[in-house]
């Protein structure tokens, strides 16, 4: 009876580490499969997340460019505004020796004109329309860049 109840022990024992095998082996392959769709899932996050970032990358380099030009266009403007003192002070002078208009009389003739300084400021004009083509080039390609 000892050898028949081992023997039935044993079949027991074989079968029950067969079955716990089997649902083990399930176990796994389940766990296996829910670790591949996380990890999936953690791939298509990082896709999204380089393609995001290379993005932001570009708005910044694109932010950089105009932040450039806006740092050119203000020392531009510094130097600009720096030298206004010497223009009001080199109007201030010419006004100064413009000759003050005498009261009118009745018997002088409208005619007569005050004369004028010296002129302060001399622009060439031979080269204003190669300027103002330059000019409107440069608006138009400031503003197809500020339209993309």
């Amino acid at each position: 009876m000892a050898f028949s109840t081992r023997s039935l022990s044993g079949h027991l024992r074989q079968g029950s580490a067969s079955g716990n095998a089997a649902s083990q082996s399930t176990g796994q392959s389940s766990a296996l499969q829910a670790r591949i769709n996380e990890k999936k899932a953690e791939l298509e996050n990082l896709k999204e997340l380089r393609d995001l970032s290379a993005a932001v990358a570009n708005q910044m380099e694109a932010l950089e460019a105009k932040l450039s030009t806006l740092s050119d266009g203000t020392e531009a403007i510094a130097t600009v505004l720096g030298n206004w003192h010497n223009v009001l002070r080199a109007i201030n002078m010419a006004s100064a020796k413009i000759p003050k208009p005498r009261e009118a009389t009745d018997d002088q003739d409208d005619d007569q004109a005050v004369p004028l300084p010296q002129t302060l400021v001399r622009i060439p004009t031979e080269h204003a329309p190669a300027l103002q083509a330059q000019a409107d080039n440069l608006e138009n390609e400031h503003n197809s860049s500020t339209l993309s």
